[in-house]
């Protein structure tokens, strides 16, 4: 019998993500740092929303794009958040969750041999993304001493005549690192002159500490060569409803819709109803959620830095990224060590790039009682090791 499979398919590696979660799954008492999801119940009045469009009988499919009532609000909320107009009967899609999206945007906008500057750590689908569209990933190591920023530098240092598309990861998972305004703009000019399309991921955009996210898409002749991908499983703690959303130029949207028409038809509808509510009435959960995880983050790098760690100090997301380089433990004999030990999982930093190695992602997307508990044990961990500072 001939090879059923692509070689392609084949080739790619599984999630490094999943693969301690579904160990974790299987060990009593262990404790889970790993996934990148809020442990708050959706709000319920979005929920409620949810309900009532059930009894309402709204189970029908909507129009490819999505609901033209959802994307209203869409627009308004962008235009409210970050200061983006779009037109939302042509330029806005609803998705399954933010990682279509981008899926779709790849494959609409890469001819083969196309290069994607994709810098790392970053989250795992954007490779195997790029992949699957028959692009070349071409990764840029971010550097700790840059608090994880993509410098004008590095990205020059990047691009060839095949480049075409430099994917934006920021607020990035798992850095937690940012890109202020000054930092984007000299970016978007090396774009601009380098006449590249940019695919920013801004799915942890409400979830900064300190300072306001800016979208690469709301500086000067940056919207027309922007695709802006965003979702509401992070901000409002929806992500079993798996609804996102991309923005950018109609001719884009145009081709990235024919694609989401013939593999999906349309999101679910009752996660369109329910996130009409988000975005009307949801500012408060936002809020009250962010400063949960502010709470959490401040309370995280205080302890890991106390056991001797070297934490750089999130301004992003939910997660921590510590240096565990002074350890002399690879990242994954590290993460494997303290599962076995002490029952607490969290990922090896090479899941998210080879740059990654040296470092953990730690989630707080958790309760403080869970974090305490958890950090608790890594503390046990590291003093039966006799780890110390570097």
């Amino acid at each position: 019998m001939r090879d059923p499979l692509n070689s392609k398919v084949r080739a790619i590696k599984p999630s490094g993500i999943r693969k301690f979660f579904d160990i974790v799954k299987e060990i009593d008492g262990a404790i889970s740092l790993g996934v990148g999801e809020p442990d708050f119940d959706t709000p319920w009045h979005i929920r409620e929303e949810g309900i009532y469009a059930l009894e309402r009988g709204k189970t029908f499919y909507t129009s490819n794009a999505g609901l033209l009532e959802l994307r209203e609000e869409i627009a308004k909320y962008l235009e409210r958040r970050q200061g983006l107009s779009y037109d939302f009967k042509n330029e806005i899609l609803v998705t399954i969750g933010g990682s279509e999206a981008i899926d779709a945007a790849l494959r609409a906008m890469l001819d083969a041999g196309d290069e994607v500057l994709i810098p790392e750590p970053c989250y795992v689908s954007y490779v195997p993304c790029v992949t699957l569209a028959d692009g070349v990933p071409v990764t840029i190591d971010l550097k700790e001493e840059n608090s994880f920023k993509l410098t004008r530098e590095e990205l020059l240092g990047a691009i060839t005549d095949k480049t075409k598309i430099l994917i934006m990861p920021f607020p990035n998972n798992p850095t937690g690192g940012i890109m202020t305004r000054e930092d984007l703009e000299a970016i978007a000019d090396v774009i601009i002159e380098k006449d590249l399309f940019v695919i920013s991921d801004e799915i942890y955009s409400e979830l900064t500490y300190g300072r306001d996210h800016v979208s690469i898409a709301s500086l000067p002749g940056m919207k027309e060569r922007t695709i802006v991908i965003n979702g509401f499983s992070k901000s409002y703690a929806m992500t079993g409803w798996r609804l996102g959303y991309a923005c950018g130029p109609e001719a884009i949207l145009k081709q990235m819709t024919k694609i989401h028409q013939f593999a999906i038809m349309c999101a679910p509808t009752t996660s369109q109803c329910a996130a009409i509510e988000a975005l009307r009435n949801g500012d408060e959960d936002v809020l009250r959620m962010r400063e949960a995880y502010d709470e959490r983050r401040r309370y995280l790098v205080t302890r890991l830095n106390e056991m001797g760690f070297h934490t750089f100090e999130p301004e992003g997301a939910f997660y921590v990224f510590p240096s565990i380089k002074h350890t002399g433990m690879t990242s994954d004999e590290f993460a494997t060590a303290l599962l076995k030990e002490e029952k607490v999982a969290v990922v090896p930093g090479t899941a998210f790039g080879d740059c990654g190695e040296g470092f953990l992602r730690i989630s707080y997307a958790y309760s403080i009682e869970n974090l305490k508990t958890a950090l608790d044990r890594i503390e046990r961990f590291m003093k039966n090791h006799e780890y110390s500072a570097s």
